[in-house]
């Protein structure tokens, strides 16, 4: 468990405060297996600090490894899981470059993908999160507000309220989908050359259909990440109207970054919905693929087959039992039998060449 005091500046505590502090507030940012263990003291101080504890169902809701994404609110506080979409560490090495890979690095790229919950519990002053144990997110934001200055502008200033850093947070999990999506794409690409290869015969169908339920699994994830946060823009427009000016500027700034959180959502659930259209395409593709190479087998028999078929009839003129066929006592009847069989089978050959029945060219 990581304790930090955010002010003007941000500083790391080694202990929980005795009492909340009069300006900025405080990050407390906790493991799941921590925060199970602490919750009871966490609880207490909660309580001590006039927060109001976190309710039964709610601490149930942060322990959850399977938890959808989804936002709730008390009066004490507002509640937001947010599952994240990221490429686990070591993911990078997987492939070569973007389009050189093996069905083996393909397989371990979908085990590679990462979508454990993160819970946040928004109070006025305080900001409770639970990770994943070694969570880079928690990380990231750690050091980074341990580095930023006092006074500084944009995204490098230091954030003046639990909501707008619980946003910022979101907002990182959000653009962290773009090591992901270099992943997917690798090992959608991959697959693609699986399907058209010329060993197209031998597909792994199994990784396939596992890619094709993963791309639908994000796809559910990225509708429930739209769904909490288009719930937190409509709670918090319905937060009591602040009458400092400063205050309304802070409010609207929450707006903002809310409406950019949604918006960067709505770009990753676009990006997932093309690369389910486009690996069903090549699945498309491929059956069309084996199609044509079918009818190609059959149009090449077909040709030998009308090619020969003349040849048969001589030859099954020339075998009936009678003597009294023509050139059937003639020295030369063979030669002569063999000859029409040759330019028969060499005219209709040259006839069928001329109309591209036959060749790999069309």
């Amino acid at each position: 468990m990581r304790i930090f005091l955010i002010a003007e500046t941000c500083t790391e505590l080694e202990a929980l405060p005795d009492a909340l502090p009069a300006r900025g507030f405080v990050w407390i940012a906790s493991a799941r297996r921590e925060f199970e263990v602490g919750s009871p003291v966490l609880q207490s101080r909660l309580h001590q600090w006039g927060c109001g504890p976190l309710v039964d169902l709610h601490v149930s809701d942060l322990l959850s490894n399977q938890l959808p994404s989804q936002f709730d609110y008390t009066s004490w506080y507002d509640l937001m899981v947010f599952r994240r979409l990221a490429a686990a560490p070591g993911s990078s090495g997987l492939f070569l470059d973007e389009e050189h890979g093996t069905l083996a690095s393909a397989r371990r790229a979908l085990q590679a993908i990462d979508t454990s919950p993160v819970g946040f519990a928004v109070y006025d002053r305080l900001l409770l999160t639970v990770h994943p144990a070694d969570c880079q997110v928690r990380d990231h934001f750690a050091q980074r507000l341990l580095q930023m200055p006092a006074g500084g502008n944009g995204s490098s200033r230091i954030p003046p309220s639990p909501a707008d850093l619980m946003l910022r947070i979101v907002n990182h999990m959000v653009d962290s989908y773009l090591e992901l999506r270099r992943l997917l794409t690798r090992q959608l690409a991959t697959l693609q050359q699986e399907l058209f290869g010329p060993r197209s015969r031998s597909v792994d169908w199994q990784m396939l259909l596992e890619s094709r339920n993963t791309l639908h699994m994000l796809e559910d994830i990225c509708e429930d990440q739209r769904s909490a946060v288009q719930e937190w823009i409509d709670a918090l427009d319905e937060w009591p109207v602040e009458t400092d000016n400063q205050a309304r500027r802070e409010r609207e700034l929450l707006r903002v970054r809310s409406r950019d959180v949604l918006e960067h959502i709505e770009r990753v659930l676009g990006h997932v919905r093309r690369l389910e259209s486009s690996i069903e395409s090549a699945v498309q593709m491929h059956f069309s693929a084996v199609g044509q190479r079918t009818n190609d087998i059959m149009r090449t028999l077909t040709v030998l087959t009308a090619i020969f078929l003349p040849l048969n009839l001589i030859t099954g003129i020339f075998g009936m039992n009678f003597d009294a066929l023509p050139l059937i006592h003639d020295a030369t009847g063979f030669w002569i039998a063999l000859l029409l069989m040759a330019g028969i089978g060499g005219g209709l050959g040259a006839l069928f060449w001329r109309k591209r029945y036959l060749g790999t060219r069309h």
